[in-house]
């Protein structure tokens, strides 16, 4: 999978993903993360590409003009137009079933704003997604899209050591992951749950899913509202 990420600050995006697992991923021809620099489409002398906005206001506004040229430069070099993901306060919720649509791409591009925005036609013109990883706002895009490009990364195939991680965690089926242990098997009195030291895969497998029902419950109750749950766990989690 390609990701290409329309930046002012290139290397803070590439320096950022090219480390453990995706910077594995990428040595390992799996993934390829290329950052588009914006500035270097500007046709000002200085290299500038913001200008201060119509009607007035605070701040200043990315111009049209190099934003959707970086954009064209990559279009004409795959010769098609891929999804364009504007990562913005305003977009809906990034969630891990968007990170699996995502995941379903063979190209994608990442637009990364900054100052007070980006002008709005360009914007028209080129984005097909609005995505925000929150309510709050950043100084700009890049951190937003690369949390984008580490949560759609883990659903591309073999970029993790063991696939089955990417579907066993936490909101696959709107569930948060049970608890986990490893050894020694006790450590400042605590000890591990007996069950994940039987050996009886069943057993374990009902503890871990009871649990992920259990967390769920106490720490993102929304979640458990769209869950589906069979009737005896709707009943147990009743009784409990």
């Amino acid at each position: 999978m390609k990701f290409y990420i329309l930046t002012l600050f290139p290397d803070m995006v590439i320096q950022g993903l090219s480390t453990s697992m995706i910077g594995r991923a990428i040595d390992a021809g799996i993934l390829c993360i290329e950052a588009v620099n914006i500035r270097d489409y500007s046709t000002n002398k200085h290299n500038k590409v913001d200008d201060y906005p119509y009607g007035g206001g605070a701040g200043m506004l990315m111009q049209a003009q190099p934003v959707y040229d970086a954009w064209k430069s990559v279009v004409e070099r795959i010769g098609k137009k891929p999804r364009c993901v504007y990562v913005t306060p305003q977009g809906s919720t990034f969630t891990q079933q968007a990170a699996k649509k995502f995941a379903t791409e063979e190209e994608l591009i990442l637009l990364c704003g900054h100052y007070e925005g980006i002008d709005e036609r360009v914007l028209e013109e080129i984005v097909t997604d609005y995505i925000s990883i929150g309510d709050y706002v950043l100084t700009g895009g890049e951190l937003a899209a690369m949390v984008v490009v580490d949560a759609v990364s883990r659903m591309v195939p073999g970029v993790l050591g063991n696939q089955e991680s990417g579907f066993a965690e936490s909101f696959e089926g709107n569930l948060l992951e049970y608890p986990q242990y490893s050894r020694p098997e006790e450590w400042q009195g605590k000890k591990v749950p007996e069950v994940l030291l039987s050996g009886h895969h069943k057993n374990i497998e009902i503890w871990r899913r009871q649990q992920s029902l259990l967390r769920t419950r106490e720490r993102r109750p929304d979640l458990l509202q769209r869950a589906i749950l069979t009737s005896e766990e709707q009943q147990w989690l009743e009784k409990i």
